[in-house]
């Protein structure tokens, strides 16, 4: 899966910061929950990364020398979130019927 620059800046941050990821562990497994349709997760999961990238510019490197250089044009987060969903949410189970 291939990551925007945005993306991958927000990816690297949280492995970088224990704390950050468990909360975004839990976040993602709590969006699968509530969302079982994948992309209903995935597309809450975009707008909540974006929300966050903004919240970070405004305290954090690499995010607040983005803000200051580039501005905060709205990046889409969907590949991020999706990828996050296969790392971090349970399998979907298959319908029955489902081929193989």
């Amino acid at each position: 899966m291939s990551l925007n620059r945005s993306e991958q800046i927000l990816f690297d941050y949280l492995q970088a910061q224990p704390d950050e990821l468990r909360h975004w562990q839990e976040k993602v497994r709590g969006a699968a929950r509530r969302h079982p349709d994948i992309h209903a997760a995935a597309a809450w999961l975009d707008h909540s990364l974006w929300d966050y990238f903004v919240e970070r510019s405004a305290v954090a490197e690499p995010f607040l020398g983005i803000a200051r250089s580039q501005g905060l044009v709205r990046t889409s987060m969907k590949n991020l979130a999706e990828f996050l969903l296969r790392l971090w949410a349970p399998p979907l189970s298959k319908p029955p019927g489902a081929s193989r």
